[in-house]
């Protein structure tokens, strides 16, 4: 902290009382934090506590310093505090694209709405920029590393524009909140379908939080646990990234739910219908070779068709692939089917795939065993030395492949 700053917090602050700051030392390095016990042990009735998201030093009664207002509160002191816009958990992935950085230090939004009152500091760019430059934010040898990163002008603006946002959410909220007591409940709450190891389910959830307080309505984060999904099945990793979601999801303020059922689109549906979800929030689901989308339809697919009157939310989660890197490699999988059709030199040409020997029709019901096998011997037709039994024998391998990996991906991939 800059002598310019102190002195001018020093000045404000002056009449009134300051509880002294707990000393700690931590990997060497003396620091300070607030002391607690001292809060508690002086009663005040109103306190005065800066930078609500802080983190505490390591080895602290609590881990954030929202934690220890809230022991604060507890006790029956007031609190006032402060709080940046880019430090609400909900925020993260829109600051982080609005002016590429990334926040460590977050809270829950649960935490900012349960407070009376918000009230908004609103400081042009220009007079903040003036007061960086005078040396009121930062020392004078980081002001020009600030002013080319973070607080560029750009971002600035950007950040004003997300506290006015929220202000204005918060404002209509507290509203509605008033007139609705005297309203029955309409059908457009909001869920969010999770899955044990979503793609960037962390996204999921922030989007449908700020969808939800934009509609100012509860959300519900549903997660649907499968038979092969049982604690007994999935693995210790698995289950570390479902309780991270799982508990994100509470911190955003959803209320979370869990259910057993092999039915993941009709559960889901069913807690819509009986919540009065109006509106259903999904991630990107995992792509599935063409062949096995002729045998069944993925959970959005069917959210989509099965959904009556319902919006579907389809939230793109897939991840960027690191720049410079090369592609993933693939598992290995069963080995590779030749097949040489006549008068095709070469790679083989697409007609000789649809000569008519090779097109099968059927006009009723049959069953999978079937339908492999009559495929394979249509496939291998004309083809010379080709084993029809060794064919079969390479596709029910697969088979048996895609449904292990069905076990873990159906779930986890389908619908967030």
């Amino acid at each position: 902290m800059s002598h310019t700053r102190t002195a001018e917090i020093a000045k404000l602050a002056e009449g009134l009382e300051a509880v002294p700051r707990r000393r700690t030392e931590y990997r060497g390095v003396p620091l300070e934090e607030m002391d607690v016990d001292a809060v508690l042990a002086r009663k005040p009735q109103v306190a005065l506590v800066d930078e609500l998201a802080h983190t505490n030093v390591p080895g602290s009664g609590n881990a954030k310093r929202y934690q220890d207002i809230q022991d604060i509160l507890a006790s029956g002191i007031h609190v006032i505090t402060t709080l940046n816009i880019q430090h609400m958990e909900s925020l993260y992935d829109t600051v982080e694209s609005a002016v590429h950085v990334r926040v460590r230090e977050r809270l829950p939004d649960n935490i900012v709405a349960e407070a009376d009152q918000i009230v908004n500091v609103d400081v042009t760019t220009e007079d903040l920029l003036k007061r960086l430059k005078e040396g009121k934010i930062y020392k004078a040898d980081r002001i020009g590393t600030a002013m080319s990163n973070y607080f560029k002008t750009s971002n600035l603006e950007k950040l004003r524009e997300l506290a006015l946002r929220e202000m204005a959410s918060q404002i209509d909220l507290r509203r509605r909140e008033a007139v609705e007591e005297e309203i029955a409940a309409a059908p457009d709450q909001i869920m969010v379908a999770l899955s044990s190891r979503g793609p960037n389910s962390e996204m999921l959830l922030r989007y449908a939080s700020r969808l939800a307080g934009k509609l100012n309505r509860n959300w519900y984060a549903v997660y649907v646990q499968t038979p092969s999904e049982e604690p007994t099945v999935i693995d210790a990793h698995t289950q570390r990234i479902l309780s991270g979601t799982l508990t994100l999801a509470k911190q955003l303020g959803a209320t979370v739910f869990t259910y057993k059922g092999e039915d993941i689109p009709a559960t889901i549906l069913r807690f819509a219908k009986e919540y009065r979800v109006g509106t259903i929030v999904v991630g990107t689901p995992t792509p599935k070779p063409f062949w096995k989308t002729l045998w069944r339809k993925t959970t959005v697919e069917r959210l989509i068709h099965e959904s009556k009157g319902l919006t579907v939310v389809i939230l793109d989660t897939r991840k960027e692939e690191p720049s410079g890197g090369g592609a993933p490699e693939e598992a290995p999988g069963p080995p590779a089917i030749e097949l040489s059709i006549p008068g095709s030199p070469g790679a083989p040409a697409l007609s000789g795939f649809l000569s008519p020997e090779r097109i099968v029709i059927w006009d009723r019901s049959v069953e999978k065993g079937t339908v492999l096998r009559v495929l394979a011997e249509a496939a291998v037709a004309g083809g010379g030395e080709v084993d029809l039994n060794a064919v079969l024998t390479n596709i029910l391998k697969r088979e048996e492949q895609e449904k292990s990996e069905d076990k873990v991906t159906e779930h986890s991939g389908d619908h967030g």
